[in-house]
């Protein structure tokens, strides 16, 4: 499971760097916590560490992937719980399934897959 605060960091991160136009510092910390939640985003460590290795923008543009990663993947999540809800709550576990399944076909986050794949499961539950 990552680590939420450092999730947190990398929003506001992507958030000074994106949206505010600040330039990237590029820290130990700022590495350290790039390299750890690239992992946590099915970034491989070899293209992480790539991009750490090279100039301001490909560590900028690993910073951007991560951050859409995890936010995309959170609204993908979010919509396909709720989908699923819905459909349970209407009695059509089948329907239910089909939300969490497409999310599944598509998602690289390990732990947006691993809730997913719980939520799929709490449907075959009595």
């Amino acid at each position: 499971m990552p680590e939420h605060d450092s999730w947190n960091k990398i929003w506001e991160l992507n958030h000074r760097v994106a949206d505010l136009g600040e330039p990237l510092d590029l820290s130990d910390e700022t590495r350290a916590l790039l390299r750890e939640t690239a992992s946590e985003v099915a970034i491989a460590s070899e293209e992480a560490a790539r991009a750490l290795q090279g100039d301001g923008s490909a560590a900028t543009s690993l910073l951007k992937e991560v951050a859409k990663r995890i936010r995309v993947g959170s609204r993908r999540l979010s919509r396909a719980i709720a989908e699923a809800n819905k459909f349970q709550e209407e009695g059509d576990l089948d329907a239910a399934r089909a939300p969490l399944l497409d999310l599944l076909a598509v998602e690289v986050v390990p732990y947006y897959r691993e809730l997913a794949q719980i939520h799929l499961d709490a449907l075959d539950e009595p």
